[in-house]
């Protein structure tokens, strides 16, 4: 396994679902390993409900160790939107999070995700990465608040989108995108770098339970390998009755795609490209494009991943993530 290349500051901006989740405790095992520094999580309103990702979050960063790190609350969001509990489970982890430690930070209390977003990157112009793995309403509504200010984010790398396949909300729109189309179109717009993990490429990474048990094996009966276990089979069912897996019994984690990147960029192959998002078709709503002409007529706003190498991905995501999960406080 290679080590990671950077040691970036981050704010993670999420609505905890199952692959959310792994992508989660990824990035906190290698906060755990002193490789990278959490800033704060951004709740947002996707999978399910504002209120109950900001909960998540919470319960999560307990399990794992982390209550300090503060919590955003979720953009409202305006138009009434399907979510995606009939995937991730009612709470957005399984149907597990009564078998949590309860979330500690206060949803009436916290700061919404846009202002600390704001506030955040004001203080460090140029120092923070944003890993942005739900809808993108939260970085939207920081831009429209004050405009510029995601210029001053280091990175933005976000997973969503689909180009040269098929969607997995619509025939041709990915659900982070779709969720709000305008807000990522707004997110596009707002500089010329953004970088993007699409299901181009996270349909090829099938977490499965053999690298559950591997990651879990030196402390099986804590509570936090009892709950990656049972999300794990919650997810794989999922994934089968929604045929997402072609019957490999695992899941997909698209989310964690985007710490691929950022920690092991040579597992990825990048495009540069101009991303533009259908935000006015009934039928396409969400769908993402770019221009493949040898000599596109407008420029370029991102960087598009449309090829990963499995298996160094996942050497590097197994064996990072076991360092969670033999730490002695949660045994």
């Amino acid at each position: 396994m290679t080590t990671p290349l950077t040691h970036p500051r981050i704010i993670l901006d999420t609505d905890p679902g199952g692959d959310d989740i792994y992508a989660f405790l990824w990035l906190l095992s290698l906060v755990k390993s002193g490789l990278a520094e959490l800033v704060a999580v951004t709740s947002a309103d996707g999978n399910v409900a504002a209120k109950r990702t900001f909960s998540s979050a919470s319960q999560i960063l307990n399990l794992a160790g982390f209550p300090e790190i503060k919590v955003g609350r979720g953009v409202p969001i305006k138009q009434v939107v399907e979510d995606a509990g009939h995937i991730h489970g009612a709470d957005g982890m399984g149907n597990l999070s009564h078998t949590l430690p309860p979330a500690t930070h206060n949803f009436e209390d916290a700061g919404y995700s846009d202002d600390i977003i704001i506030d955040e990157l004001n203080a460090a112009p140029g120092e923070i990465t944003i890993v942005a793995i739900g809808p993108l309403t939260n970085l939207a509504a920081a831009e429209t608040k004050s405009p510029g200010i995601l210029k001053k984010a280091k990175e933005i790398v976000l997973m969503g989108g689909a180009f040269f396949c098929s969607g997995n909300v619509t025939p041709h729109a990915e659900f982070n995108i779709w969720f709000n189309a305008e807000a990522a179109q707004t997110v596009f717009d707002s500089r010329d770098d953004i970088v993007v993990m699409p299901l181009d490429v996270t349909r090829h990474l099938i977490f499965t339970r053999d690298m559950t048990q591997a990651v879990t094996q030196a402390n099986p009966e804590s509570k936090l390998s009892q709950f990656l276990i049972a999300l794990c089979e919650f997810m794989i069912g999922t994934a089968l009755g929604y045929r997402e897996t072609a019957g490999i019994p695992g899941l997909l984690v698209h989310d964690a795609a985007t710490l691929g990147y950022l920690f092991y960029p040579e597992t990825l192959m990048l495009k540069r490209a101009k991303v533009r998002v259908e935000t006015k078709g009934e039928l396409t709503l969400g769908q993402t494009s770019i221009d493949s002409r040898p000599a596109p007529k407008t420029g370029a706003n991102a960087w598009v991943a449309l090829q990963v190498d499995e298996s160094k991905f996942f050497t590097s995501f197994v064996e990072d993530l076991k360092q969670l999960f033999t730490t002695a406080e949660l045994s």
